[in-house]
């Protein structure tokens, strides 16, 4: 046994001749766990690995502060920190905070979660020293707007700026929260669950080169404030609005940004035909559009016409409780002939025709999703015969769709990727246990049946689901009336 270690031993370490940027490019392929585990092999890959390491994540509890210089003494590239705190322990404050900034100026993105003990105090300090900063993005602290007002006013290569469930917006007024030097380069905003968003609309207004704006669950009327940055019309491409206060003013004042190419409208139910109409009428570039009506039915095939008229590039739509008919999807198929993915959910008037249609009318669709929608196995049977270029396809709780359909499909197109529910002919069955109840009662008893049951064959090149489908549901019904007898007879006994 000795022997054989003092041989391991004395074997030649043959990454010793390795430069260290050969061995740091090797960490680079490396996921976490295992450059960890490098990083205890010796003392030299752990100073490589640690040089190397550009993205950190720590756990940010108030007794982090003891170990800031020995961690960031090793790990001093970093360039991504993430710092999280879990509900129930007290995180970071102002002054681990200002140390973390001070051994890391050159951090480029940082991300704050449940840092509750941060306050403005703190953020100015780490503004101060994180000049370079590029993607900001802090939610569920408490510190205020002064503290992201800090990292406008000082972060002047700032590109993108998160704010999610920030308390403290009350101290201070709206007209004084201005892009600040980052005014040249914020290119992408997202508000989510602020109560008084609305002190950051000089912010979405004086941004000059902003290309995304996203805005989840913020209260207020955001009328006014779309048709400010509207007007000037910096380039905006995507836009995202999801619970928000906005009509058609708007909608309408949205259509000024002509290079509009992604648009989401979730749950705005003050948003009708009318202002997706003016959308679609000048956003030609339009390529995503994604629509929860909230069953509200202001939106239907009046808008979807006018998205099929005028935005030819339509690449992907995603409808939730919007109720088209054939009318508006012929003319988005005939129209849109670049469309490839495509989506319906609770949508209550796409049934079988429209599936028909789909399915006759859009030779580039590659991923249809229908969930919860009236269509049946007629509409199904004429998709498999249509959409030649067609590779994924998913269909959930569509009750009319029964058991054996992902089979089916899969049986007539072996290269089309089926995600289906399995509902099973539930009234069959129940038919066949009444019918057995009843002779029960009657005093008729059934013989013991021995021969078994078997399915007849079908040829896998049949492009018709009905014999495939009625043999399947032959053999289930078969099973069950023997299953049931069974029962009975034991009952009996």
């Amino acid at each position: 046994m000795e022997s054989i270690i003092e041989s391991e031993i004395s074997q030649p370490d043959y990454t010793s001749c390795l430069p260290d940027e050969c061995l740091a490019l090797v960490f680079q392929f490396l996921n976490s766990g295992n450059r960890k585990r490098c990083a205890l092999v010796c003392r030299r890959w752990m100073i490589v690995e640690g040089q190397n390491r550009y993205r950190l994540s720590l756990h940010a509890r108030s007794d982090l502060i003891t170990s800031i210089p020995s961690l960031f003494s090793r790990f001093d590239s970093v360039t991504k920190l993430s710092l999280k705190c879990d509900r129930r322990s007290v995180s970071i404050g102002d002054e681990a905070l200002v140390k973390i900034s001070l051994r890391c100026r050159n951090l480029k993105r940082l991300k704050l979660r449940a840092c509750r003990e941060l306050t403005d105090v703190g953020m100015a300090g780490f503004a101060e020293n994180c000049k370079d900063l590029k993607i900001f993005s802090c939610g569920s602290c408490d510190f205020g707007a002064k503290g992201v007002k800090a990292v406008l006013d000082h972060c002047s290569n700032l590109e993108e700026l998160s704010i999610k469930r920030l308390r403290g917006f009350t101290d201070i007024a709206p007209e004084l929260i201005g892009p600040g030097v980052a005014a040249s380069s914020l290119k992408s905003i997202c508000l989510k669950e602020l109560y008084n968003g609305q002190c950051f609309g000089p912010v979405i207004v004086g941004a000059k080169n902003l290309r995304s704006l996203k805005l989840f669950r913020c209260s207020g009327d955001w009328d006014l404030l779309l048709q400010e940055m509207a007007v000037k019309d910096h380039g905006v491409v995507e836009i995202h609005l999801e619970r928000m206060q906005v009509s058609d003013v708007a909608l309408t004042a949205i259509s000024n940004c002509s290079s509009l190419e992604i648009l989401h409208l979730v749950k705005t139910p003050e948003c009708t035909n009318f202002g997706l109409a003016a959308i679609a009428e000048k956003c030609k570039l339009l390529r995503k559009l994604h629509i929860d009506g909230w069953k509200a039915n202001l939106i239907g095939d009046e808008g979807l016409v006018a998205v099929a008229r005028f935005c030819s590039q339509l690449q992907e739509l995603v409808l939730v409780g919007v109720n088209p008919t054939t009318l508006s999807l012929g003319m988005l198929a005939a129209k849109c002939l670049n469309l490839e993915r495509l989506a319906l959910c609770g949508c209550d008037t796409f049934g079988d025709p429209e599936l028909s249609c789909i399915a006759a009318k859009c030779p580039a669709l590659r991923k249809l999703c229908i969930k919860n929608c009236p269509i049946s196995d007629v509409g199904i049977e004429n998709l498999a015969n249509g959409c030649p270029g067609l590779t994924k396809v998913k269909i959930k709780k569509c009750k009319g769709v029964l058991g054996g359909c992902a089979d089916w499909l899969r049986t007539v197109r072996p290269m089309l990727l089926v995600n289906a529910d399995t509902v099973e002919p539930e009234h069959q069955e129940e038919a066949s246990n009444d019918a057995v109840g009843g002779l029960q009662e009657n005093g008729i008893e059934f013989p013991q049946l021995t021969s078994q049951i078997m399915a007849p064959s079908i040829a896998s090149s049949s492009r018709s689901r009905s014999g495939y489908f009625k043999s399947g549901i032959g053999l289930f019904s078969g099973m069950s009336l023997v299953a049931c007898t069974s029962r009975q007879r034991r009952a009996s006994r």
